[in-house]
């Protein structure tokens, strides 16, 4: 059996008054598990077959489930599983990173119906706005006007305190002033009603992990999503924790070293914004290192050095972690091709056994698979699973 397979979810309540907490659990085992019949659902979630069949009911009277073919070769009625309906909800993400931003519209089954981004060299907030606000505009004139009103809300994925490290990347002052006193999330309000919520760009980029990707195979992990700069999150017992002050997991700040053994932070030594560096001293255009889908192969000479460097200080900020908390694994992506966090995950995971490790358990290192468009399709997600959803922290695992 998968560890997967193995974890349950919380008991579901019989007592009247809870049925939102009700739906919201029959909900969760199908986003989560697949397809299953009423019968399975009751069986796991400890519901009567009566409250299951009503909620069920109810759920696809409501848009959100859909029958699935009736299951037949065993003796009495055909099985019928149920499972979510793609357009039974609708949500807006809004990525917003130092050299690009990306709107999607995600159904309810996670799929990106629409995505548009836009490039840049340093984020402006009032381009922005309006590149949020024209998106939605078209993205939402695409749908039907009975699934307009199934959107949701919207989910903002952006860096912790955006405005520094500006002069790293080659950003003004300007450029930092312009964000000095901007609510955005206030401004977004002027021109939408739909509920908006704001999130950390890697935390974001670890739901989607946690929802879409590797994640669901390990119950306990750190995890590094390598952009413009490193950062990361936390997962435990099956739920990104996020902490009291929604900085958990901020890997980017991991003390290190530098070249010349002064303090830095790992995002000083990880991040893409110094393979961009390279490649623009050398005379090439880093403008694809932004691009989704753009291959990396003409950049290999700068490219080789930067994995190595960053590979050298995943490899000491994992095991760091593991002696924090006893992980299981450590995934890592990033806004990169697929090879080249192939190439960095592999010589992450040798450099780690090169190192000592008296009083650990050695995690397994392992490649996230949802990639660049984490960050986005963490924020679309967002408000979906607030809605519609219990926490990832309900499940269990089984002993």
């Amino acid at each position: 059996m998968t560890q997967e397979n193995s974890r349950s979810f919380s008991s579901g309540v019989n007592q009247s008054g809870v049925r939102d907490y009700n739906e919201r659990l029959l909900l969760s085992m199908i986003q989560r598990l697949g397809p299953m019949p009423g019968s399975d659902m009751a069986r796991q979630s400890n519901l009567s077959a009566q409250t299951v069949s009503v909620i069920l009911r109810s759920l696809e009277a409501d848009g959100l489930l859909i029958k699935g073919a009736p299951q037949r070769g065993r003796v009495g009625k055909p099985r019928i599983p149920m499972a979510l309906n793609p357009a039974g909800s609708f949500s807006f993400g809004l990525k917003i990173g130092r050299r690009s931003a990306d709107l999607a519209l995600m159904d309810l089954m996670g799929a990106v119906r629409a995505q548009t981004q836009v490039q840049y060299h340093f984020p402006d907030p009032d381009a922005l706005l309006a590149f949020l606000q024209d998106g939605i505009a078209a993205m939402s004139a695409d749908l039907a006007p009975e699934q307009r009103a199934l959107i949701c809300g919207i989910g903002i994925a952006a860096p912790f305190e955006l405005w520094k490290r500006h002069e790293i990347i080659g950003a003004d002052d300007r450029s930092y002033d312009s964000w000095h006193g901007r609510d955005i999330v206030k401004e977004m309000a002027a021109f939408t009603e739909l509920p908006i919520s704001l999130v950390n760009d890697a935390t974001s980029a670890c739901y989607a992990e946690n929802t879409f990707g590797q994640g669901r195979k390990f119950r306990d992990y750190a995890y590094f999503f390598i952009g413009a700069f490193a950062g990361g999150g936390v997962v435990m017992n099956g739920a990104v924790f996020e902490g009291h002050r929604e900085n958990a997991g901020a890997l980017g700040s991991l003390i290190t070293r530098d070249a010349k053994g002064r303090p830095a932070q790992l995002m000083d030594r990880a991040s893409i914004f110094w393979l961009e560096a390279a490649i623009r001293e050398a005379g090439g255009d880093p403008s694809l290192l932004w691009t989704q889908g753009a291959d990396w192969a003409d950049f290999e000479h700068q490219l080789g050095p930067w994995i190595e460097m960053a590979a050298q200080e995943l490899a000491m900020a994992a095991l760091s972690c593991c002696a924090v908390i006893d992980f299981e694994a450590v995934l890592i992506d990033g806004a990169f091709p697929a090879a080249v966090r192939a190439r960095l995950v592999r010589r992450v995971a040798a450099l780690a056994q090169d190192i000592e490790t008296i009083g650990l358990y050695r995690p397994e290192f392992a490649e996230g698979e949802v990639g660049a468009n984490a960050r986005v399709l963490g924020a679309a997600y967002r408000p979906i699973a607030s809605q519609y959803f219990l926490g990832s922290g309900m499940l269990n695992s089984s002993v």
